[in-house]
């Protein structure tokens, strides 16, 4: 049997750290299909660099069948600027978040982020897939708005006599190729994870247009899904939705940066961003991260919260079809939340990112 190449990209701050917490996992499952390869990314490849992505990185990447990513750190342009090195300052080099250049560079188009209860009541298990590489962080920003674009802004009554010479503006482009792959991908994951129910989040009172042209693709694609139920819903109805009765939700789809929005959201109802998974899935590659940031402030405290990143590999290997082990592995982490015994200080606890790791494990070689 063919090996499953994977990629392991630490990162920056505690992405090192969790990550070094959950990898002994792949020797207690005895995960010998799984070759790992490990490089780097993230925010010391930039100041030594001028990019936080490394050729050798990308090499890893070609030739693994996905990857398992730690937090990285992102910075606003002024700071990126001056932590380059030296000779490489001056140089106009634009610093691009690798998480941007993955997903776009490799077509990721899906981000996958499950919620659910994590306590013994199990009341809400929904999924919300975000468009990735479209919509509102599709790159077009504008501080100096280009003629062209003036000139349409121009032709609505409201805006023309603004001058636009002092002004910045961003367009939420959606394709049809894009929402039509976005939207396949949400019924069909609801298809086979037995959900009943797609939500689209979006705001097609205010923008009416682009809300009329995702709905007819919307309604295109449910057509082949005659049992999967379908609904649109503002985006802010669903935000309030989501803190009252999370229970109600299913599949929730949406545009990249609603999605964003959302994604935390969701993260929050769970418990914390310590605790949230995702996937980010394309035709060829997907790639793996927890959800939470690099945190410096708490690099070399050990109190950095381990178990997106345990989540998240269970994420992965269902993914990959070893649905028995990552079973294994969320009835450990359900067992040790329950006691309450061995958390962070995110949840409350005392424990430290080791002790909390090392209780997951113990457990899980107890399964095995």
């Amino acid at each position: 049997m063919k090996k499953i190449k994977l990629g392991v990209f630490p990162g920056d701050g505690i992405g090192q750290d969790v990550m070094n917490a959950v990898l002994p996992i792949f020797d207690i499952l005895k995960l010998n299909d799984f070759d790992l390869i490990e490089g780097q990314i993230g925010w010391e490849c930039w100041k030594e660099n001028g990019d936080p992505i490394p050729q050798e990185t990308w090499d890893i990447i070609r030739e693994s069948d996905a990857c398992l990513l730690g937090a990285i750190t992102s910075k606003p342009l002024e700071e990126a600027e001056r932590e380059l090195r030296q000779e490489l300052q001056g140089q106009n080099i634009k610093y691009v978040s690798p998480v941007i250049q993955l997903r776009q560079k490799l077509n990721l188009f899906a981000n996958v982020r499950p919620v659910f209860d994590l306590s013994n009541e199990k009341k809400y298990n929904f999924v919300i897939i975000r468009e990735n590489t479209e919509g509102l962080y599709s790159g077009l920003d504008f501080l100096n708005i280009p003629f062209s674009i003036q000139e349409e802004i121009h032709k609505n009554p409201k805006w023309a006599k603004t001058n636009l010479n002092s002004a910045a503006c961003t367009i939420r482009l959606q394709t049809k190729e894009g929402l039509l792959r976005l939207f396949n991908f949400a019924f069909s994951y609801a298809q086979e994870h037995n959900y009943r129910k797609v939500t689209f989040a979006d705001k097609p009172n205010v923008m009416r247009e682009s809300g009329l042209f995702a709905k007819k693709i919307l309604e295109e694609v449910s057509s082949q899904y005659p049992d999967i139920k379908h609904e649109i819903l503002n985006i802010d109805a669903i935000a309030l939705w989501l803190v009252k009765r999370p229970e109600q939700f299913q599949v929730i789809v949406a545009e990249n940066m609603f999605g964003d929005i959302l994604s935390d959201l969701g993260a929050g109802i769970m418990g914390g961003l310590g605790l949230a998974p995702s996937a980010n899935i394309g035709y060829d590659y997907a790639y793996f991260e927890p959800v939470h940031g690099s945190a410096p402030s708490y690099v070399g405290f050990n109190k950095a919260n381990p178990i997106a990143m345990f989540q998240t590999v269970a994420l992965m290997l269902k993914h990959f079809d070893f649905y028995k082990e990552a079973l294994f592995l969320e009835k450990c982490i359900q067992d040790v939340i329950s006691e309450n015994r061995h958390l962070t200080p995110d949840l409350g606890g005392t424990a430290t990112t080791t002790e909390l790791s090392g209780e997951i494990l113990t457990r899980l070689r107890k399964y095995i």
